[in-house]
């Protein structure tokens, strides 16, 4: 009984915990800004991809971008922050975006997409704002 109740707790504890850890910003993030980025460099695609960001977060999940993923920051440390995601069907990945300045990132991603590993380092780069309602929300 007591091991049980103990379990619980523990388990609301790491619960609350990945909460939070989803719900802040990284302070390697605090001078950036979203808006309307372009991001290249992606395996496959003929021409910088352009998407309106309210969470920066979701940069880091550029692979699984149109999913409703989990994020949660595992490393924020000085101009760089590693974020693990994990998303419905499968898919989930790992992301270390540093950030070159406030309107340019780096981000090294990896992880599994479609059933298939990949791997790649992308550009992304602040290029204005977003036209009033349009930003994505993840």
């Amino acid at each position: 009984m007591r091991l049980g109740r103990f379990l619980a707790i523990v388990g609301a504890g790491v619960s609350c915990a990945l909460v939070l850890g989803a719900a802040t910003k990284p302070a390697a993030l605090a001078q950036v800004a979203p808006g309307l980025w372009e991001v290249s460099g992606v395996p496959g695609a003929k021409a910088p991809i352009r998407q309106c960001v309210a969470d920066l977060l979701a940069l880091a999940q550029f692979e699984h971008r149109s999913e409703n993923c989990s994020r949660h920051v595992i490393r924020d440390v000085g101009n760089s922050a590693t974020v693990e995601y994990t998303c419905p069907g499968g898919g989930f990945g790992r992301t270390e975006v540093g950030v070159v300045t406030p309107r340019s990132l780096r981000l090294d991603t990896q992880g599994i997409s479609d059933g298939l590993p990949f791997h790649y380092v992308a550009q992304a780069r602040r290029v204005g704002d977003c036209p009033a309602q349009t930003a994505s929300r993840h």
